[in-house]
């Protein structure tokens, strides 16, 4: 269980509503191990759909995580469930079609959008130059930054205590580009899937692990012995819907929704109905709420 205080400065990083609330990864980072998607676009890129196609099909490609709970992941009916997932429900209901869920890992996302594999990618995708410059991001929905899980009996609770220590991180994360660009005297263990990550730390194979701060203090929640020592590392960032290069139409929908869903509190209800009932009275969504449609 979490100790008084733990969650306090979860403010500062988490989940926000309105149309552009919470924040993601890092703000220094790069695509990280997203350039495994930088084929050759002659090679590689598929036809991304329009809206109209979109709705003509009856099918909307969502890109989500399958193991990132609460935001996404699936549950033991085989259900895909969090926050992610219930923004992109109410997404297909206002296009007036079903939802397909397509379980990607974090060093994919952009390959997925540049290959047409889903449509949009809602997967914690933290905005950079260096992604912007591969995919369109709409109007962001979230901040955060990174935070570091490590056991009670050794806790890490500043960067410089990693240097010469291994660090698990997921590729393809702005948490390997951080440590990467910044720290390289911590050794990095990488893992493809954030489950197997965890695995890792519980399984003693690393001395701490990094992600986004709001995924490491929920985990911890859930997981005695383990505490997030560093609950903010580096800046804000924010967190955006994503789609595929130059799908101007698609995005602009996207951009609307946002502002739209801001307005009615949307990402609020959101909240209370994925993430509160993980991290319960440590965190006030109050202080989260923005005015639709302004970036803080």
């Amino acid at each position: 269980m979490r100790k008084s205080g733990k969650m306090v400065t979860v403010t500062a990083a988490i989940l926000a509503a309105g149309v552009l609330a919470l924040t993601g990864c890092q703000a220094n980072a790069n695509a990280g191990g997203d350039t495994a998607a930088t084929k050759t676009e002659s090679e590689s890129k598929g036809t991304a759909r329009s809206v109209q196609q979109i709705k003509d099909s009856g099918t909307i490609k969502i890109g989500v995580f399958s193991d990132k709970k609460p935001f996404g992941y699936v549950d033991e009916n085989g259900a895909y469930q969090g926050y992610d997932v219930y923004f992109a429900e109410r997404i297909g209901k206002d296009l007036g079609v079903e939802v397909e869920y397509v379980p990607v890992e974090a060093a994919s996302r952009v390959e997925y959008l540049v290959t047409a594999k889903v449509d949009i990618i809602l997967a914690n995708f933290t905005v950079t130059k260096e992604r912007a410059e591969q995919v369109d991001f709409a109007l962001p929905y979230m901040k955060v930054a990174l935070g570091v899980v490590s056991p009670d009996g050794a806790l890490i609770t500043e960067a410089d205590q990693l240097n010469g220590k291994t660090l698990i991180v997921s590729k393809g994360t702005t948490a390997e580009t951080y440590f990467t660009e910044n720290q390289p005297e911590v050794k990095l263990l990488k893992f493809d899937q954030y489950s197997e990550a965890f695995n890792a730390l519980l399984d003693g194979r690393g001395d701490a692990l990094s992600t986004d701060n709001t995924e490491v203090l929920a985990w911890a929640i859930e997981n005695n012995g383990f505490t997030v020592g560093i609950e903010s590392l580096g800046s804000l960032d924010t967190i955006a819907p994503a789609v595929q290069k130059g799908n101007t139409e698609l995005k602009d929908w996207l951009d609307n929704e946002i502002k739209t869903l801001g307005e009615e509190e949307f990402f609020h209800k959101n909240y209370e109905a994925t993430l509160a009932p993980v991290y319960g009275e440590a965190a006030d969504p109050e202080n989260l709420v923005v005015e639709a449609g302004v970036v803080e």
